[in-house]
């Protein structure tokens, strides 16, 4: 006989007098599940210094207005260990440009120092960064004399964007894994990512570059070289000539808005030209064609054309495709500067025709 404290014993199954209070209890619920999808970095530690079996949660989504699916793994930006690099960029320069713009632009904007700024684009945005970074430089669509090749990537480190080593480079890696794992800048990782989110964590990126060299053409040049060391010099150099001819208020619109403005016009070109737009190519990425971005950054808009004949000094392959950095190219052949300028031909864009009509059936 049990005693008073002791627990009830339930009958067995085979006593058939058993009573129904003493069924066994239910088996307990299976645990809530979710339908957060995580998955195990392995890069974790190496890249932010947390444990690296460590669960992160991956969002998937589209970005609004176009089928571009972002898939992000949530990385602790801000609880991360930032470098020097990192800090001089988004710090230095970033925040600092467009924190002298909100106070300063409103108070010190004047029609002249308006075309001034402007001029200053045109000289590091179309010469620098359109014709010489990105189309001499980067995909070597034609060839110049030494001394205007110089001049013309000169152009392009005043604006702020990189010598041409580090520039070329990024740009390579882009083409060769458009859209891919190890592209820099793709808005398969969020738009503000590819827009300029990844400029600010260098040693990212540089992994996703891994040991590739991809530069060699430019390190061999002394005056290549010599820009990569002397970087940080270079840019800030117009700031003496805009104080001694208009003070900081020339300063403000010949420096610092002229630089954001420059900014966001090469980035719109990796956010929003693989976001939004239209492609004429089947080129096997998100690359798009946006007339309007290609209005604002001299042709380099008409992007999906640039994806599918990366070879070509032309961008703007219709009449109706504005495209300034092909005037530019043509006018310097017209005069014998430009040689050996390359243009897709009328053959390989039947064979490009070709290859959309079969990819699609």
């Amino acid at each position: 006989m049990a005693s008073k404290g002791s627990p009830k014993l339930c009958p067995t199954s085979s006593m058939p007098n058993s009573s129904s209070k003493c069924k066994p209890p239910p088996p307990p619920p299976p645990p809530p599940t979710t339908t957060t999808t995580t998955t195990t970095s392995s890069r974790t530690k190496a890249h932010h210094d947390r444990p690296v079996e460590e669960n992160l949660e991956v969002k998937i989504r589209k970005i609004a207005f176009s089928d571009v699916v972002v898939k992000r793994k949530n990385r602790a930006y801000w609880v991360r260990k930032w470098r020097l690099w990192d800090l001089t960029i988004s710090i230095g320069v970033m925040v600092h440009v467009h924190v002298m713009c909100f106070l300063y632009a409103y108070s010190t904007f004047s029609l002249s120092r308006f075309l001034v700024g402007l001029c200053i684009v045109i000289i590091t945005g179309l010469f620098g960064i359109s014709v010489s970074y990105h189309r001499n430089l980067a995909h070597r669509a034609f060839n110049l004399p030494k001394w205007l090749e110089y001049l013309f990537a000169y152009c392009g480190i005043l604006s702020f964007q990189g010598h041409p080593i580090l520039w070329v480079s990024m740009h390579r890696l882009h083409h060769q894994f458009t859209d891919e794992d190890r592209d820099p800048h793709s808005p398969t990782e969020g738009f503000w990512f590819s827009h300029m989110n990844w400029i600010f964590d260098i040693k990212y990126i540089l992994q996703k570059r891994g040991g590739v060299n991809n530069v060699r053409d430019l390190e061999k040049q002394f005056f290549y070289r010599f820009l990569q060391k002397t970087n940080y010099i270079h840019p800030f150099l117009p700031a003496i000539p805009l104080l001694w001819w208009g003070g900081f208020p020339m300063l403000v619109w010949g420096l610092y808005v002229r630089t954001a403005l420059a900014f966001h016009l090469t980035f719109l070109v990796n956010s929003a030209c693989h976001i939004w737009g239209y492609q004429a190519w089947n080129t096997g990425d998100l690359s798009k064609n946006n007339w309007l971005v290609a209005l604002l950054t001299f042709g380099e808009g008409w992007h999906n054309n640039h994806h599918a004949f990366e070879f070509s000094a032309r961008h703007g392959h219709e009449w109706w495709q504005f495209d300034p950095g092909w005037y530019v190219i043509k006018l310097l052949e017209l005069v014998g500067l430009a040689t050996h300028v390359k243009v897709p031909s009328e053959t390989q864009k039947q064979r490009m025709v070709a290859l959309n009509k079969k990819a699609r059936t």
